[in-house]
């Protein structure tokens, strides 16, 4: 094909100059019948192959290229894959006859027609919702760490949802969900997602066997869960571009917060803001299809599906207890009882013989000691309050770590332990609040004796009531006297 200048000069020569066809075909070094051809078109045109031509050299070596294809296909990976040069060196060393540039051809097209062709599709309002995970990398009270990034997309209206995980598990992946169509105010028909062990047990295409908290999941929501063909993530393409593009958008420089809490919650915040300003192709923002979507959508049920994981845990001898590889300490008078774990994302309750206790998630190979759950036995044992000291006060706080710090200078360190374990006594027979009250108002007036503490504890004290029967009501009962034993024993020796 004639580049766009030459085609000019051919027309002006033959129709303005009005030399002959091959008088031109001569001086431009182009055939007749080129001339002829664009005399009647006034620009290039590169017109398609009726039939394949003929390759004679290639058609010789293909059944050698397939040959070697099949032989090496099972010695290659993504990185080490066979490529035209290397095929072209092997055929050469066999000794074919053929140019690199035909191996090079031939392998392209051989991949063009393995290539997936891509179907546009079609989301109606409500429907259609997709979900993946992606890895992040965020700073925590100034340390970088790996973090996971739930996404949860609707496709018709663009409108997103994240949160950033400590993990990528299950339980993340069931708190995602709930978050999201909290957030929505409603939920998806249809949710598309790869086959992710934490949702699908068993894959025996094109069934699915699904585990049971998903299937419980699913179950609470009614929705439907599609799932992409193995190994083609790109079937849900919506969530895994999405997904890309909030990493670089909002995600980069690196965020940093106190929390990944603090840091999903601005993340949430500027896909808000992104929806109402982000216009889609018919020009309406992402938060107006958003509306109308919603109106679309299922509604939430009245009773919310409870993502938390139920473990039964046995509370050691130390009324400590392992979850997940972290060490939590409970109240001493759990020891050697079994207690219900209701595992979330960020906190733990415990549930114990009516008792609950809720303690923040730490990480692994970690231990959490509260020695506030140990009162009574330090009560009882004041060398183990000096051992622990410092942080049994920073729990109670004031006005008792102010007490322990008068009280060390005064009586040095066992000394102070053994009023604190007094005071600890205190606490569990008359309850914190009232102890508290006691406390202040003994080193408003400079005492840091018992005396002082008990007299204002035992201030208020009434005597305790018990209910008698009709018939005994009337009865006095007077208390005995020692000496009234003494009587009695020497008149039992006289006689």
């Amino acid at each position: 094909m004639l580049r766009m200048d030459r085609v000019h000069v051919i027309r002006h020569k033959v129709l303005v100059e009005g030399r002959s066809i091959r008088q031109v075909a001569r001086e431009m070094r182009v055939s007749r019948n080129t001339v002829r051809k664009y005399l009647k078109v006034s620009e290039p045109v590169r017109s398609a192959e009726d039939a394949p031509r003929p390759r004679p050299v290639l058609e010789k070596v293909v059944p050698r290229i397939e040959q070697l294809l099949e032989e090496w296909e099972p010695r290659t990976t993504r990185k080490q894959r066979v490529t035209g040069t290397r095929l072209h060196r092997q055929l050469v060393e066999e000794g074919h006859e053929v140019g690199i540039t035909t191996v090079r051809g031939y392998l392209r097209e051989k991949r063009r027609q393995k290539q997936e062709v891509y179907i546009p599709l079609i989301w109606r309002s409500g429907q259609d919702a997709q979900v993946d995970f992606f890895e992040v990398t965020v700073e925590v009270d100034g340390q970088r760490k790996k973090a996971w990034k739930f996404v949860m997309r609707l496709m018709y209206s663009g409108r997103d949802f994240a949160w950033i995980y400590e993990q990528c598990d299950q339980l993340s992946f069931l708190d995602g969900h709930v978050r999201a169509f909290e957030a929505f105010g409603a939920l998806p028909w249809k949710i598309i997602y790869d086959n992710l062990s934490v949702a699908v047990k068993k894959v025996v295409f094109p069934e699915r066997k699904l585990t049971d908290r998903f299937q419980a999941l699913v179950s609470a929501y009614l929705f439907e869960p599609c799932f992409a063909r193995p190994g083609q993530g790109h079937d849900k393409g919506g969530v895994e571009s999405r997904g890309k593009g909030i990493r670089l958008q909002h995600l980069t420089p690196v965020p940093r917060g106190a929390s990944l809490r603090e840091i999903s919650e601005r993340l949430l915040d500027a896909l808000r803001t992104e929806a109402s300003r982000k216009r889609r192709e018919d020009g309406r923002t992402v938060q107006a299809r958003f509306e109308e979507e919603r109106a679309r959508m299922r509604p939430l049920p009245q009773v919310s599906f409870d993502p938390r994981r139920v473990d039964v845990v046995v509370v050691s001898r130390k009324a400590l207890v392992r979850v997940e590889g972290a060490e939590y300490s409970l109240p001493s008078h759990w020891n050697c009882l079994e207690a219900t774990a209701l595992v979330g994302v960020e906190e733990i309750q415990f549930i114990c013989r009516g008792e609950e206790i809720t303690l923040e998630r730490q990480p692994r190979k970690s231990r959490t000691v509260r020695y506030r759950h140990y009162e009574r036995e330090l009560a009882r044992k004041p060398a183990a309050v000096c051992q622990v000291a410092p942080q049994l006060v920073a729990e109670l706080g004031e006005p008792y770590a102010r007490l322990y710090r008068l009280l060390e200078e005064a009586h040095g360190a066992l000394g102070a332990a053994r009023v604190l374990a007094k005071i600890l006594g205190a606490i569990s027979e008359h309850g914190e609040a009232e102890v508290t009250e006691a406390l202040s108002h003994a080193l408003e007036l400079d005492r840091i004796d018992l005396l002082g503490l008990s007299g204002k504890v035992h201030r208020d004290v009434q005597p305790r009531v018990i209910p008698v029967p009709r018939d005994l009501q009337g009865i006095e009962v007077e208390a005995a006297r020692a000496a009234d034993y003494d009587w009695m024993l020497a008149s039992a020796g006289e006689r």
